[in-house]
């Protein structure tokens, strides 16, 4: 049995597997990566938001509805879903720790140090919670998506205590975007910087590690990322991976690579 994880940009992810179909904070319009446009993707299982942002929950909404899969997120991505226009039973809000199951998809919802909050039609704001999320999407494979979440020492937590076999964690800014972030500092690094990701890595023990939160698998901080969890690997024998938008990671068994084009 092989797992398939293909990468839309930033965050995004559509994962296949023998039984299940997942998405991951599908942003894709707007996203100058994506490979797919919302209405090309096939109905999935569930979709996964780690936060009410807009180049993480993205399409959420668009897919939903046109799909009728339901949507799982914090207290804040259920009050934008909804008021959007998707029916209440179409929408899961959960927290940290706990386990959902979902059109047979066992979900975990893990800590993720981040912000989120959503405004709504009226004006008004909702605060939540930014989710990480471990899934199960076959036996033996077992992916951790962190969410946006910066480094903070509960990680090694969740590796002893769910043992994912696939970490896919930020450690660069997708610059093409960032022109559309508001303030006057210049902004340095994502939440996670590449030697927290690979940090990350190595405490959560999980045999491949998927750098994320990039446009281009060029940007210099992805190469620093995959250096440093080379680096700090203990077990000699972890696999990272940079792909580019649109490209597939096969999962099969140990074995991990990225699907020639």
């Amino acid at each position: 049995m092989t797992t398939r994880i293909k990468f839309f940009g930033v965050a995004g992810y559509e994962v296949v597997s023998p039984d299940h179909r997942i998405l991951f904070d599908p942003y894709l319009v707007g996203n100058p990566g994506a490979p797919i446009t919302p209405e090309e993707l096939e109905k999935p299982d569930v979709i996964l938001v780690s936060h009410a942002v807009w180049d993480h929950m993205g399409d959420a909404f668009a897919i939903a509805e046109r799909t009728g899969a339901p949507v799982v997120g914090a207290a804040d991505v259920r009050a934008l879903m909804m008021d959007q226009g998707l029916p209440s039973d179409q929408v899961q809000a959960t927290i940290h720790g706990i386990k959902l199951l979902l059109n047979g998809v066992v979900i975990q919802t893990v800590e993720a140090h981040h912000w989120s909050q959503a405004t709504l039609s009226d004006g008004s704001v909702v605060p939540g919670t930014a989710l990480g999320y471990v899934v199960d999407v076959e036996p033996g494979v077992r992916i951790y998506h962190w969410g946006d979440s910066a480094f903070f020492p509960g990680i090694a937590t969740i590796g002893e205590f769910y043992s994912p076999t696939v970490a896919i964690l930020g450690c660069a800014l997708p610059n093409a975007l960032m022109a559309q972030v508001p303030g006057p500092a210049e902004i340095l690094t994502g939440a996670m910087a590449p030697r927290d990701a690979a940090l990350a890595a190595e405490l959560l023990g999980a045999q491949t590690v998927i750098a994320s939160h990039y446009i281009e698998a060029s940007n210099p901080d992805v190469g620093e990322c995959l250096e440093a969890i080379g680096e700090l690997d203990s077990t000699g024998s972890r696999v990272a991976l940079a792909p580019e938008p649109g490209q597939v990671v096969v999962i099969d068994g140990e074995r991990a690579w990225i699907e020639a084009e």
